[in-house]
C-alpha cells in the first residue's frame, strides 16, 4: 500500500473519534414545550433534569433548556411550537397532546420526545404504539382509558350521589373520548353526568354555579393545560361548594384538593430523560416505542377529605396509595 493510502486509511480510522469527540464537546439544546409556567410545573421538570442529570448531562455545561409556556391556553402552542423550530433545538420535550400536535406541525425534522400524550395513533401523531414512524415518541399516562375507572372509584366512595359534574376542555383533542367513556360509564353504575367545557378563566365561577344549580353530589376534573394552570382556582371553588372532586392528576391534591387516580407524572418526566439521552446519541424518534405507564397511585389529601366530612370506606382506604397531609 502506498503512503499516500496509508495515510487516507489512518485518517479514516479517526473519524470515529472525533466524531465522540465532537459529540462530547456539544451543548445540546432542548426546547420544552409546556402547558404551564415553571413555577407550576417544578416537581414535573426536575424529574427531567434529574433523569438527565443522571446520563450525564449538565445543565449550563453540556445542556441548554428553552422553556415556553401556553400558560394554559391552548391556542398559544403553535405558535411557541414555531419558536422552538425556527431556533433549531436539537430536540423538543411537550406534554399533552395539544402540545405535541403543534410541535409536530411545527417541524417534522426535529425529534419531538411528548412525556405524555392519550391516544397518539387516534390523533396521527405516530403510526403505533410498537413503531412510531415519524418525529414523534414518548410515553401515554392512560388519561383517556382511567375515565370509567375514576367513576367507578368516584361511585365507591360516594355510594350516595346520583349526579356527577365533568369539568373539560372541548379544545383538547382528548377531552372529547374522554367524557365520552366518563358519560357511558356513569349511566352504567346508574350516575347523571353533566359537562361543563372550560377554556377561561372567568367562565369557572358559573361553572361552579351551574354545578350547585344541578344538585351535582360530586366532581371529575379531566387533565387539560387550562385545568392545570388554574388548579388552585379550581380547588378553592370546590371547596366553597363543597364539593368532593376527583382529579386526574396528584398536582390537584398537592393544592389541597380532594383526591386523584392518575399516573405519576413526575416518573413520566424521569422516564423521558431516557428517550432524549437515546434520541441525542443518534436513536430514531421512529423506532422508539411509545411506553406505557406500570403504576398508576390514587393520592387523598387528608385535610380537604376531614373538612369535607369524607370518611372513605374500607374498599377505597385500602387501595389509597399516598396519603397528603
Amino acid at each position: 500500500m502506498e503512503r499516500r493510502d496509508l495515510l487516507i486509511a489512518f485518517v479514516a480510522s479517526l473519524a470515529p473519534f472525533r466524531a465522540k469527540a465532537q459529540q462530547a464537546n456539544k451543548v445540546w439544546r432542548i426546547g420544552v414545550l409546556e402547558t404551564t409556567a415553571l413555577a407550576m410545573n417544578g416537581p414535573n421538570f426536575d424529574a427531567l433534569r434529574r433523569g438527565l442529570r443522571e446520563l450525564g448531562y449538565v445543565e449550563g455545561k453540556n445542556l441548554l433548556f428553552e422553556y415556553r409556556s401556553a400558560d394554559g391556553r391552548n391556542d398559544r402552542f403553535a405558535e411557541l411550537a414555531k419558536e422552538l423550530a425556527d431556533m433549531k433545538v436539537d430536540l423538543i420535550v411537550t406534554r399533552g397532546t395539544p402540545a405535541t400536535l403543534a410541535a409536530k406541525a411545527a417541524t417534522t425534522v426535529i425529534p419531538i420526545v411528548s412525556t405524555a400524550i392519550s391516544n397518539p395513533v387516534r390523533t396521527g401523531l405516530v403510526k403505533s404504539l410498537a413503531q412510531p414512524g415519524g418525529n414523534v415518541t414518548g410515553l401515554e399516562p392512560f388519561a383517556v382509558d382511567l375515565s370509567s375507572k375514576r367513576v367507578e372509584l368516584l361511585r365507591e366512595t360516594f355510594p350516595e350521589i346520583r349526579r356527577i359534574g365533568v369539568l373539560g376542555n372541548s379544545s383538547n383533542p382528548a377531552a372529547t373520548p374522554n367524557w365520552t367513556l366518563t358519560a357511558a360509564a356513569a349511566q352504567q353504575v346508574g350516575v347523571e353526568a353533566q359537562f361543563h367545557d372550560l377554556n377561561k378563566r372567568e367562565d369557572l365561577a358559573p361553572a361552579f354555579e351551574a354545578l350547585a344549580r344541578q344538585r351535582v353530589g360530586a366532581l371529575i376534573v379531566l387533565i387539560d393545560g387550562f385545568m392545570q394552570a388554574h388548579r388552585e382556582a379550581i380547588v378553592e371553588l370546590a371547596a366553597k361548594h363543597q364539593l368532593p372532586a376527583l382529579y386526574s392528576a396528584r398536582e390537584f391534591v398537592e393544592a389541597g384538593g380532594l383526591m386523584s387516580y392518575a399516573v405519576s407524572y413526575p416518573a413520566l418526566y424521569f422516564r423521558a430523560a431516557s428517550y432524549v439521552d437515546k434520541i441525542l446519541k443518534g436513536a430514531k424518534p421512529a423506532d422508539l416505542p411509545v411506553e406505557q405507564p406500570t403504576k398508576l397511585e390514587l393520592v387523598i389529601n387528608v385535610k380537604t377529605a376531614k373538612a369535607l366530612g369524607v370518611d372513605l370506606l374500607a374498599p377505597v382506604k385500602l387501595r389509597v396509595d399516598e396519603e397528603i397531609e
